[in-house]
């Protein structure tokens, strides 16, 4: 895309622009920052921001004192540990009681009580994560390289591999677990993999592996669904509005213990914030460790500009409606999906990529309350000595690769364009 030059209305300086991205002055970060990011609505989200803001910093300069973040368990994490068991455990009381008054009480109206407690514990209940059924999902005789490859990513960042990977057109990447058995998967969005390199892909790979690695306090399946059951009764007791004079007794009947388990809540937040930061720092460092330092920090680069690989799809989504009608144009719309969002990234200017980390450290940790500003996680990985890769992605390994996610490129490329 053709560049054009212009002065800076602020301080004169000369600025490149182009017509795709914000103008800017590098010089005197004039329009570095056009929009606020929006305000979560709930009290809850900006009392875990307000306290991301106060434990950010101070946790970044820790990490880049010490070099890699340690992953151990400390007295906040066994006390969160405890409250979710108690959470656990009232939600465990109240399935013996709602059976114990459904099967003891007939006659008269326990029952009643007891159905109401059992559906209660219903809403509560822990959930086991579950594979999906409009997205591929890859097993290992399917993919047996993508498979080898996060074999040899998990052995050095520490950990097993995974059973199953949903491949999924977003421009993320996770992983958690699903079934009784606590299986583990891997959510590969093909929006993002396909706009990093190879080195970067091994890079991805041993920063989500590192997540089973580290112990993860919030996204471990105890506390997670603790804070999912909190959640749930905050829901339960939202107050009514414009009640009628029942519904306001009963406000007020809800006002004492809606706060005790608002207060809980931001107590659970309050000891596994830190842990989850540290966790992404640790993280990154394992990213590094398996696919080069270098390869990390390119990685960080593309995640800082994600919001216009999601733009991308957005417009080719849009596009894709246009010719819904034309049957033949239809037949062939999806097709180099994936290779047109990578050359739009490759053509990201630098200065784009600039004003993204200045960006992040104008708002720091006011956008998200559960992972670092990618400007820090960027800064983290460049303050250490630079780390080779212990992972290599060779050519034939690339394109045997390449070839397993065909037919899922195909056809996410198909839903992402809703033909």
């Amino acid at each position: 895309m053709e560049q054009s030059v212009q002065p800076c209305p602020e301080c004169g300086a000369e600025i490149r622009t182009d017509p795709r991205f914000t103008t800017w002055c590098a010089a005197c970060d004039w329009n570095v920052d056009p929009g606020k990011p929006e305000e979560e609505p709930g009290r809850l989200e900006r009392l875990r921001r307000q306290l991301a803001r106060r434990h950010g910093e101070r946790l970044f300069a820790e990490v880049a004192a010490d070099g890699a973040p340690s992953s151990r368990r400390d007295a906040a994490g066994l006390l969160a540990y405890g409250i979710a068991l108690a959470v656990h455990g009232v939600t465990l009381a109240l399935l013996i009681a709602g059976i114990l008054l459904v099967v003891l009480g007939w006659g008269g109206p326990l029952p009643v009580v007891g159905v109401f407690f059992l559906m209660t514990t219903w809403f509560l209940r822990p959930r086991l994560g579950r594979l999906p059924a409009d997205e591929p999902v890859l097993y290992r005789d399917a993919a047996p390289q993508l498979f080898a490859l996060i074999d040899e990513v998990a052995a050095v960042v520490g950990t097993k591999g995974v059973h199953a990977i949903v491949v999924t057109p977003a421009v993320n990447a996770s992983v958690t677990t699903y079934g009784i058995r606590g299986r583990r998967l891997l959510k590969l969005g093909l929006g993002l993999w396909e706009i990093t390199g190879p080195q970067q892909r091994i890079a991805l790979l041993g920063h989500e592996l590192g997540h089973y690695t580290n112990g993860d306090l919030r996204h471990g399946p105890v506390i997670a669904n603790a804070l999912r059951s909190l959640n749930m009764w905050l829901y339960l007791m939202e107050p009514i509005r414009n009640p009628t004079p029942l519904e306001m007794i009963l406000n007020v009947g809800y006002f004492l213990p809606r706060s005790a388990i608002l207060g809980l809540t931001m107590a659970l937040d309050q000891l596994t914030l830190r842990a989850t930061q540290r966790a992404e720092y640790l993280a990154d460092s394992l990213a590094a460790r398996a696919g080069s330092t270098e390869a990390a920090v390119g990685l960080t680069d593309r995640l800082l500009v994600a919001h216009s690989a999601e733009s991308t799809l957005l417009r080719e989504a849009n596009a894709g409606q246009v010719v819904r009608g034309k049957r033949a144009a239809r037949a062939e719309a999806w097709r180099g999906l994936w290779e047109r969002l990578a050359a739009h990234m490759d053509s990201i200017p630098e200065g784009e990529h600039e004003r993204q980390r200045r960006l992040g450290a104008l708002r720091g940790h006011s956008v998200d309350s559960t992972h670092p500003p990618t400007h820090l996680r960027r800064a983290s990985l460049l303050a250490g000595a630079p780390v080779p890769a212990a992972v290599h992605a060779e050519a034939g390994r690339q394109a045997a690769i390449a070839a397993e996610l065909a037919a899922s490129r195909e056809r996410l490329a198909r839903l992402a364009l809703q033909l």
